[in-house]
């Protein structure tokens, strides 16, 4: 692998259900960009549980990651999963953001760099969101830029306290009660905000500017991120066409194939109740506040 340009990497980082497949998506249409979807469960879901790929086959027999397991592996193993997940629960967690140090820190990070170049493309998407995983890719040299995506933290409360089946098997989804997602979003933007301190370059973009203008947004986050400037011809004002993805792990939209209407889920005005909203709103402050996500609006 040594002798192929390493793939430039955008990490897309957030709570779920914050928009980020949408934006991983949208960005996986521009020219040279790839979506892989949420790598870090890659191992677990792809490899040992062989859920689908976003194309719709099963992740060990899609051609696309059965290329890039040869590539960067020799192929996909059992045993190799098992231990980047053991790797995992020992390095890449969130308390160790202050201090990411480990003895087996080159290896872990080693797996995500070879299977990042493997896929050929000049720019990736990995939508991990997980804080503790771009850190530990800064501290192990990867060329990363990371996409820190937020959205009003009562959306993302009433999101998560909904039931949504999964496309793969039927199951429903996590969910959280809006008090434990609360929680959740402080702590996992909190984790992010402290990437910058860390040498990491980061862009903020929120949910609801995406839904807003999602042209100008789009140009903008690419200059930010120094891609060359899209033309977008799969985006007409909030309308937007979407082909095949190959993302690895993420939300039902994975799977979406065709027209998209780009239009935002207020559904928690009406949705959530008035308490859990005061709960939410309450645990949130002040970082609710720096987001721009003001009283009731």
């Amino acid at each position: 692998m040594t002798d192929r340009t390493p793939a430039q990497v955008i990490f897309l980082g957030g709570l779920g259900r914050s928009g980020t497949t949408l934006l991983e998506r949208l960005l996986g249409e521009l020219p040279g960009v790839v979506a892989l979807g949420e790598v870090v469960h890659l191992w677990e879901r792809g490899v040992l549980a062989e859920e689908l790929c976003g194309c719709g086959a099963s992740f060990l027999s899609c051609p696309f990651w059965r290329f890039v397991g040869e590539r960067a592996f020799g192929g996909w193993t059992r045993g190799s999963a098992e231990r980047i997940l053991k790797l995992r629960a020992r390095i890449d967690r969130t308390r160790r953001i202050p201090r990411i140090g480990h003895p087996d820190l080159a290896e872990y990070v080693r797996a995500y760099r070879l299977l990042y170049d493997a896929t050929g493309a000049q720019v990736v998407v990995d939508s991990s969101k997980h804080a503790s995983l771009a850190r530990c890719l800064i501290a192990g040299g990867v060329d990363l830029k990371i996409v820190h995506v937020v959205r009003d933290p009562r959306a993302v409360a009433h999101s998560w306290s909904r039931t949504v089946r999964r496309p793969e098997d039927g199951r429903p989804m996590t969910r959280w009660s809006p008090a434990r997602t609360a929680v959740h979003w402080t702590a996992q933007n909190a984790a992010l905000e402290l990437l910058p301190m860390r040498r990491a370059r980061v862009t903020r973009i929120r949910y609801e500017d995406l839904l807003a203008a999602p042209a100008d947004t789009l140009r903008a986050l690419a200059f930010r991120l120094g891609l060359p400037e899209p033309e977008l011809p799969f985006l007409h004002g909030r309308t937007a066409w979407l082909g095949h993805s190959h993302t690895a792990s993420g939300n039902p939209m994975r799977f979406h194939v065709g027209r998209i209407e780009l239009r935002r889920d207020d559904s928690w005005r009406s949705g959530l109740a008035a308490a859990d909203r005061r709960v939410v709103s309450a645990l949130t402050w002040p970082l609710r506040a720096r987001y721009g996500y003001r009283g009731a609006a």
